[in-house]
């Protein structure tokens, strides 16, 4: 089952390369601008029926089941003003069409899509500051979302909670595997989304991608920048991703995540083969590049390093405190153990090359995590400390289904949910 699990991950990701979703039409921040100031998200009043909305159900794939493509209060939030109901729901059932045949392409079966919710307003499901959120078989997504999405992200939004769609347990490594599919399709996630990548670029690939990285975001980007005459609600990360940049750094980091390939498929492989175990060390440790840092160092030459066996010892243990710490699952913290780790390198073995203090780090990765055989074993400081987060996570996945705010179909998968986990605890 694992090896076909890695087969599968590999042809998906090889297809994916070479399969770009176009944007429908791009266009420059001043226009975008003007599309997003009338499609903010609106307050949710009390005397509004969410389900007095438009829908429309449909097979997005001929051996698939039915999803729901809805917009909720399309009348009260003012959308039928300027929209025709049927021609966002068909716009919409065509982007997906296109990002699922992506997909499709290559897993054995079609991401579990029930739902498609175009949620005009923001709640706990969808805050203001979420372009979209993948909850239970559902994808809701926000006019503003699809607006960027379609016109300057070409459906990148789209994809990544798509992938979720698939992903089988919660955590960072959702995030993770889904930040990987983006960067493969343009390097300039790879930009804004860099903590979950830099290091392994770093060490392993561009040793001053930090400077690159200083300059992307040292572009002219103002929250409060005048667009046409009226305050931008462009968001930064979308108008530097529309910024031109330095192709042959862009061409450097394209070729870098290209290299990174079966780094990549790794992350993907841990994160289905081992979910809880993924989930539970992206939060004791709050290190949201964990399981790719990981997969490098079993993949990848490690990056030089001249410290004596004494002194990298020494780092060792630095690193050890930080990473056998439970205060993020226990007391409920969120403190980065990784960079805390770093930072105590620095001071304490006073280290101020960057590059010696990731080195020390791979290597104490390469012990800590890869087996003899060479293979990776998720080693967890305490394992009934998985046992109570795991407990956790079914509690609160279960408080989730009894949400009203929740759709039947949203509720019905959170029950799926929550019945799959003793089997990934039986394997793990």
């Amino acid at each position: 089952m694992k090896k076909n699990i890695l087969w599968v991950v590999q042809c998906f990701f090889l297809v994916l390369m070479f399969s770009p979703v176009q944007a429908e039409s791009a266009i420059g921040v001043g226009e975008l601008n003007r599309l997003l100031q009338v499609h903010q998200p609106k307050k949710l009043q009390s005397d509004i029926d969410l389900n007095s909305g438009v829908s429309k159900k449909i097979k997005l794939r001929p051996e698939g089941e039915e999803t729901l493509f809805t917009i909720p209060g399309f009348k009260e939030f003012g959308c039928a003003e300027c929209h025709q109901a049927e021609r966002l729901l068909d716009q919409s059932i065509d982007r997906m069409k296109k990002t699922l045949d992506r997909l499709a392409a290559t897993f054995p079966t079609s991401p579990l899509l029930k739902q498609f919710i175009i949620q005009s307003w923001s709640d706990e499901w969808l805050r203001p500051s979420q372009f979209a959120h993948t909850t239970f078989d559902t994808i809701r997504i926000s006019p503003a979302a699809i607006l960027v999405d379609s016109r300057a992200y070409e459906n990148a939004t789209h994809l990544h909670e798509s992938l979720h769609l698939t992903q089988p347990f919660l955590g960072v490594a959702n995030e993770l595997e889904a930040y990987g599919l983006n960067i493969r399709a343009d390097p300039r996630f790879l930009f804004l989304n860099f903590p979950y990548f830099s290091d392994t670029i770093t060490g392993f690939f561009i040793p001053d991608f930090a400077d690159i990285l200083a300059r992307f975001f040292d572009r002219e980007v103002k929250e409060t920048m005048k667009v046409l005459g009226e305050d931008s609600v462009v968001p930064k990360e979308v108008q530097w991703y529309l910024m031109p940049f330095e192709d042959d750094n862009l061409r450097r980091v394209a070729t870098a995540i290209e290299k990174m390939e079966p780094v990549l498929q790794e992350v993907s492989r841990l994160n289905r083969v081992y979910p809880l175990r993924s989930a539970y060390l992206g939060e004791q440790t709050h290190a949201v590049s964990l399981l790719l840092d990981i997969a490098a160092v079993k993949i990848l030459p490690l990056p030089p390093l001249k410290l004596s066996s004494a002194a990298l010892q020494e780092g060792f243990e630095i690193i050890e405190v930080q990473f056998n710490k439970l205060d993020n699952t226990r007391l409920g913290y969120r403190i980065d153990r990784k960079r805390e780790a770093l930072m105590t390198l620095t001071y304490h073995m006073r280290l101020k090359d960057s590059a010696t203090r990731l080195g020390i780090y791979f290597r104490f990765l390469k012990q800590r995590f890869i087996n003899a055989d060479g293979e990776i074993k998720l080693v967890v400081p305490d394992e009934d400390d998985l046992k109570l987060f795991v407990q956790e996570k079914q509690k609160a996945i279960a408080k989730m289904a009894e949400s009203p705010k929740l759709t039947p179909i949203e509720k019905a998968g959170a029950l799926r949910m929550l019945k799959s986990i003793p089997s990934f605890i039986a394997s793990e």
